[in-house]
Parts: structure tokens; C-alpha cells; sequence
């Protein structure tokens, strides 16, 4: 949906949630993820990413539910809409690590639990991975929408611009 009443200070402040949400994938998704591999701080050290990107999350989410512009307010609706899907992610891979972790326990020979355990946890990370990906698309294209003046139909549906 088109929406002609959006000044260019909307715009801007429209932009800010996709514009958060697209740096902390890449800061703490992309970046921060693949460095606590290889620094071999352990599995235990992939909580500090998802701390950070869940710190993130609870904010669009609070913010998401502040009222100030109709405009502006749909594109904190949308980029939390899309950090559920990184939610989803993560929980796929806790579901994954567990069950590698079950696996591992369940070998006889540790040094095969120890291979098991490193090869289903790096599987377990593809999930996020994937959706990091996915969601870092969609957020360029509600920054390219906020730009556009433009709310997907389906929140205009579901919350209706106010009278002009």
C-alpha cells in the first residue's frame, strides 16, 4: 500500500528498524558467530551472539509496540515480523544442538562422540544461517519499501491508516 502522507523525516526514522535489524545480522550473526568458532571458545560461546541478537530482537519488539506515526510504526511491525522468522532459526539450531548433543552421549568410543558432536553442531548452525540470509533480504527490501513510502499490504489489512 502506497502511503502519500509520510514526510521525509518518516522515511528516515521508517528506515531505522531495517537498518538495525540488517547491522546486527551482520554484526552478530555473520561476524560475531564464525569468530567464536574459530577462536574455539566452545558451544557455550555461540550464547554471546545469540544474547546480543536476542538484546536486538527485544528491542524492535518494545519498539514495535510504541505508537508514533502510522507509517513508521508499520516498518517497526514488519522488521519484527521478520526477526520471528530469525527466532524460528535459532530454535531449529537449539533443537539440532540438542540433539546432537543426545547423540554424542549415546556413543560408546568418545573420540566418536567428539566427531559426531563437531560435525552435528556445525550442521545445526545452517538453519540460522540460512534464515540470517533470508531475513537480511527482506530487511533491504522494508528499507527499499520505507523509501518507496510503501507498507505490505498485509499490516495495512491487519492495522488500517488512520484517516488523512
Amino acid at each position: 500500500m502506497k502511503y502519500e502522507n509520510a514526510s521525509n523525516d518518516d522515511v528516515k526514522r521508517a528506515q531505522t528498524p531495517h537498518n538495525l535489524f540488517i547491522s546486527g545480522l551482520f554484526m552478530f550473526d555473520l561476524l560475531m558467530t564464525p569468530a567464536i568458532l574459530a577462536l574455539r571458545i566452545g558451544m557455550i560461546g555461540l550464547l554471546i551472539p545469540l544474547m546480543f541478537s536476542g538484546a536486538l530482537i527485544a528491542y524492535i519488539y518494545v519498539r514495535s509496540k510504541k505508537t508514533t506515526t502510522w507509517f513508521v510504526d508499520m516498518h517497526w511491525k514488519l522488521a519484527f515480523t521478520r526477526a520471528k522468522l530469525l527466532l524460528t532459526g535459532y530454535a531449529v539450531t537449539a533443537a539440532l544442538i540438542f540433539l546432537a548433543w543426545l547423540l554424542s552421549l549415546a556413543m560408546k568410543d568418545p573420540h566418536m562422540g567428539n566427531i559426531i558432536w563437531t560435525a552435528l553442531t556445525r550442521i545445526a548452525l545452517m538453519p540460522t544461517l540460512i534464515l540470517v540470509m533470508i531475513t537480511a533480504v527482506l530487511e533491504f527490501s522494508g528499507s527499499a519499501l520505507a523509501v518507496k513510502r510503501e507498507v505490505p499490504d498485509k499490516l495495512a489489512t491487519l492495522f488500517p491508516a488512520p484517516a488523512a
